[in-house]
């Protein structure tokens, strides 16, 4: 079994880049999902001060 597991994630011997391609793509969509989230936050609360000073 666990040969059979350490094949599959060896990937005929292209598994290094596999993972990495999809470890990338991981990344780059998270960060699709944060960076946006996070300047919204900023801008929100940028908002609710301009809004609290008047």
């Amino acid at each position: 079994m666990i040969n059979i597991l350490a094949e599959f994630f060896r990937m005929g011997g292209y598994g290094f880049y596999v993972w990495l391609a999809y470890g990338s793509v991981i990344i780059f969509l998270a960060l699709q999902l944060f960076i946006p989230w996070q300047r919204w936050r900023h801008y929100f609360r940028h908002q609710q001060s301009i809004r609290h000073k008047e």
